[in-house]
């Protein structure tokens, strides 16, 4: 693979209960467990959200790439919502994820925004680190 981009990051404290933040300081969170996971609900962030957030954003970039390049933008107000789900994994050891992104605000017909967010997820690089390893739902409305 040819690197066109590295991101860093660190975490340090107690992993899920500490700190993390970029290199250049741009993101610089404390870190919190949730009360669904034994946590106290802190006022941190945690892995998921900041995953969530990141898997949106960047599936959104590539649904507004496929759709430019298929002659069939997405409208301006086009919103990719991600939740991540947390549990334990079928190995009894471990735990894994699974998303679910919805499209929304897209102004295209089903068949067509249907047709554009499976291209997407074949583009998208959170989609293709996880394929095979997480369960990724697609919805549009």
């Amino acid at each position: 693979m040819d690197v066109l981009y590295k991101a860093h990051a660190t975490a340090s404290g107690g992993g899920r209960n500490g700190r993390s933040r970029t290199d250049d300081g741009k993101i610089d969170v404390s870190l919190s467990v949730p009360k669904a996971m034994g946590g106290d609900d802190g006022p941190g962030t945690n892995p998921e959200q900041l995953f969530a957030t990141g898997y949106a954003a960047c599936y959104l970039g590539a649904l507004r790439l496929v759709s430019g390049k298929a002659g069939t933008p997405v409208g301006p107000d086009t919103q990719v919502h991600a939740t991540i789900g947390f549990g334990p994994n079928t190995r009894g050891e471990g735990y894994n994820l699974d998303v679910a992104l919805k499209i929304t605000d897209h102004g295209l017909d089903q068949a067509t925004i249907d047709a554009l967010i499976a291209k997407a997820h074949e583009v998208c690089p959170y989609s293709n680190a996880t394929r095979g390893n997480v369960d990724v739902a697609l919805s549009a409305e």
